[in-house]
């Protein structure tokens, strides 16, 4: 880029795939420019307060820290001169149907061994670590050319030394399911394997084994709490945009990328103001970005094809609950299974009806900012059918139908002996419909497309359009979602462009 033209970047969303994109690209010089639809930035991560309260009502814990930590560091100043971290001690809370529970410590590959064979003895501890070997060998794999690299197709992958053994590894063809199950004989483990899908949106029936990775990540890299709520994030990197020269247009919503042949030259906002730009970041949903917002869709024809070919992930229900007292067993993460989880999955993509007896996750910060004093913020989550009014997915707005499912999760609650209903202060919930109408997530998926089937991420939106000068972050595009994920989308689409030639 020479010192006679600044090129101009727009960014359509602040979530932290925008964020984390303008904030690289403002570094490297560009005149950057967010155009965000809704009051705040951030997207789904955010903290939200009700009655004094306050809750993360999007991720609620951070891995792989390392992925901002780069971000802050390479843009000015480190991140813990912004936030302050800790690890969550101890990690998880797991209670299985069975009656057996399982408290996972924090970033100890030694320490999870002891936890499991304390809970199911020896030999399952030592299938455990078996299987964690098999997952810190598909993530060495896997890290560079699947996760931090473009993804641009399976031949240039296919020409790379040494990846026909790595293949074998990585193992595309075999589920996370199965694959638990050619390693564990314990049902509880197998149980807790299959949740790495959800954190994907997807079925371990079918997602693949190279999912395993997330199992290793949390173990070896941490769960992370930020102080304050993990929506924290996204005001610090507010902060660092804006101190680096990015201009963040809030409430202001585009109507269209504007294109000119096969070339994108900017956008419409919906007050009809036409902004042109050298390029066009997109950190809005990819189908949207491809079906509602170009306008001509004709010229992504083939990346809409290949975005229907997927299985869209599934969404979420969750409530918000401030309780009066303190449990003192209560720990920051806790996982309730069902007696049969396959029947969730069922629901979620089969039925497509809100699962009766699904898994309870439950985020309880320990963390005094985030409660009064004597209290709890409870964040209670579970996995939802999309919601449509058609015939794929879960009609959430009909009458009466999401007070009387948050009703039954209360009840839920307390036949697993997991809360004292009288110690509701307030409540209130959100269903997937709520979810597609604050974050224009279609369906209220939360996780753009699901890691279903072997070529899961082959359909997942490329970072670089077809369309010139059009680029895709966030979650539903390369790599994936998740926070970590969405950083590293971001990172990926400014190194784009900023090997594109001069304009």
């Amino acid at each position: 880029m020479s010192a006679e033209k600044v090129e101009k970047i727009i960014v359509i969303g602040g979530g932290l795939g925008g964020l984390s994109a303008a904030i690289r690209l403002a570094k490297k010089g560009f005149s950057v420019h967010i155009f965000e639809r809704s009051a705040t930035i951030g997207g789904k991560c955010r903290v939200e307060e009700f009655d004094g309260h306050f809750f993360d009502t999007g991720p609620s814990l951070l891995t792989l820290p390392a992925v901002y930590r780069d971000l802050f560091l390479k843009s000015g100043a480190p991140l813990e001169s912004e936030l302050t971290l800790h690890l969550v001690e101890p990690a998880f809370d797991y209670y299985f149907a069975s009656g057996k529970r399982l408290t996972l410590p924090n970033a100890s590959r030694a320490g999870v061994a002891a936890a499991i064979e304390e809970s199911f003895g020896a030999k399952s501890a030592q299938e455990w670590i078996a299987l964690m070997d098999r997952a810190e060998a598909m993530w060495d794999i896997s890290r560079e050319p699947f996760v931090e690299s473009e993804l641009r197709g399976f031949l240039p992958l296919l020409r790379r030394p040494g990846f026909l053994s790595s293949l074998r590894t990585i193992a595309p063809f075999t589920s996370l399911r199965a694959m638990a199950e050619r390693y564990l004989s314990t049902p509880e483990l197998i149980t807790l394997i299959d949740r790495y899908a959800t954190y994907t949106g997807s079925d371990p029936r079918k997602a693949p084994a190279v999912l395993l990775t997330i199992a290793y990540i949390e173990q070896v890299f941490g769960a992370w709490h930020i102080e304050g709520g993990i929506g924290q994030l996204s005001s610090a990197l507010e902060r660092r945009a804006r101190e680096l020269g990015v201009e963040i247009h809030l409430n202001t919503s585009v109507r269209a990328i504007t294109t000119s042949g096969n070339q994108a030259t900017g956008v419409t906002l919906d007050d009809g103001r036409v902004i042109s730009a050298d390029y066009v970041v997109s950190n809005a949903d990819a189908q949207i970005t491809y079906e509602r917002l170009l306008d001509n869709p004709k010229i992504a024809r083939r990346e809409r094809r290949k975005l229907r070919r997927a299985t869209p992930s599934f969404s979420g229900f969750y409530l918000l609950l401030n309780l009066k007292g303190r449990n003192p067993e209560q720990k920051h993460h806790t996982v309730s299974f069902p007696h049969d989880y396959g029947a969730e999955f069922d629901s979620l993509f089969t039925t497509l009806q809100p699962v009766q007896d699904p898994t309870l996750y439950i985020c309880s910060p320990m963390d005094k900012s985030m409660a009064p004093e004597n209290c709890e913020s409870w964040f209670l989550l579970v996995n939802a059918p999309r919601h449509s009014r058609g015939g794929d997915g879960f009609d959430w707005l009909t009458p009466n139908v999401a007070e009387t499912y948050g009703e039954h999760l209360l009840n839920l609650l307390e036949q697993r002996n997991l809360l004292d209903r009288s110690r509701i202060l307030s409540s209130q919930f959100r269903s997937p419909a709520d979810i597609e109408r604050m974050f224009n997530a279609p369906g209220g998926a939360i996780y753009g497309n699901s890691s279903n089937g072997a070529g899961a991420a082959f359909n997942r939106a490329s970072n670089r359009s077809p369309v010139q000068g059009l680029f895709l972050t966030g979650g539903s595009a390369h790599p994936g979602g998740g926070v970590p994920l969405v950083g590293i989308s971001g990172e990926i689409v400014a190194s784009a462009i900023a090997s594109e030639p001069l304009r």
